[in-house]
């Protein structure tokens, strides 16, 4: 069953640009390493241009737990820590039908 990550993160104002950087780097990563990551998405909130959404759909539960330990979330975390406002907010839902 596929399960589904909604993570939103907000950065300080000023902050946007290098979120982005390491962020790109993290997504590179997922694009090219994880073929399980079904979609991994990173959006910017038009009115709040300093909140950012993840939107990720892992294959199952063994995909999820592979990008959860992986290096490059780790490396990504540790730089984007010092430039957030507060914590990452993190829900997850298991998929239970729709359009794909």
């Amino acid at each position: 069953m596929a399960v589904t990550i909604v993570a939103t993160l907000r950065v300080q104002p000023g902050n946007e640009e290098p979120f982005e950087k390491a962020a790109a780097g993290l997504l590179e990563y997922v694009l090219n390493n994880e073929p399980e990551t079904l979609t991994y998405l990173l959006h910017r909130e038009r009115t709040a241009p300093n909140s950012f959404l993840f939107y990720e759909v892992y294959a199952d539960e063994e995909a999820l737990a592979k990008h959860g330990s992986s290096e490059a979330l780790q490396r990504f975390f540790t730089e984007v820590a010092p430039l957030l406002d507060g914590q990452p907010q993190i829900k997850t839902y298991d998929e239970l039908g729709g359009k794909r």
